[in-house]
């Protein structure tokens, strides 16, 4: 299972405590405090630098173990960029998505120009493991430089309003951004953003296209799946 390389070794509180703190911080726009009020609320008192540590330690690996979960990625891949703010600078954020909406990965970095272009494609296919058919972009040429030189097999479609897909999925992320009041530094947004972009989506199926029933039962289905990566599913039941 996914939590095979998981340890929870000389941490004191329940994994059922850490796997939810966690949940929480990525899957709603809160802060650790808001998250740490939450848990009081449930008569569960835990600091909200203790939620900011576990968030930092088993985020990335909750996220990972949720992308081997996932089936075959699509063989149509939505790319896009935009520009985010960190500590006054701009910067931008390149995202990669399947035909499905499902996140491949996303790459903070400092220009938008081919060399930036030709690392997010190797990035892109060392992460997925995997060739896609084809590639929508919008009409950055960097794009096209870096196509060139990187998969020049696949197909490249270069067109604005083909790549909305990319664009939409970009909101979840700017909502978290605005709760968090922007980033404090480019490696603490890709680390967020990393682990973010691995959990999230996994809980916001597209509710509406389904009935109510549907729906219950696909969150049922994905939350017993986040229990098996985290390690929640083993324990013993409690009475």
């Amino acid at each position: 299972m996914g939590s095979a390389s998981l340890s929870y070794k000389g941490h004191r509180y329940p994994v059922e405590v850490i796997s939810h703190c966690v949940w929480l911080y990525h899957r709603f726009p809160l802060s650790f405090r808001e998250v740490e009020e939450f848990m009081l609320e449930r008569g569960i008192v835990v600091s909200y630098e203790t939620i900011r540590r576990w968030c930092g330690k088993f985020g990335q690996a909750y996220a990972n173990a949720l992308r081997r979960q996932q089936p075959q990625l699509g063989d149509k891949w939505h790319l896009d960029e935009v520009f985010i703010k960190i500590n006054g600078e701009r910067k931008y954020r390149w995202r990669a998505v399947d035909a499905d909406g499902t996140v491949l990965d996303i790459l903070v970095q400092n220009r938008r120009d081919t060399a930036a272009a030709r690392r997010f494609f190797r990035t892109l296919l060392q992460t997925t493991r995997t060739v896609p058919r084809v590639v929508v972009t919008d009409r950055l040429r960097s794009y096209g430089a870096a196509h060139r030189e990187v998969m020049p097999s696949v197909e490249h479609r270069s067109h604005q309003g083909l790549n909305n897909r990319a664009e939409n999925s970009h909101q979840p992320t700017r909502q978290r951004e605005r709760a968090m009041k922007g980033f404090r530094s480019t490696g603490g947004a890709q680390r967020f953003l990393a682990a973010f972009s691995g959990i999230s989506p996994r809980f916001r199926p597209h509710r509406h296209l389904m009935t109510a029933t549907k729906y219950r039962t696909e969150m049922t289905i994905r939350f017993a799946i986040w229990n098996q990566v985290t390690g929640v599913a083993g324990l013993p039941a409690t009475t």
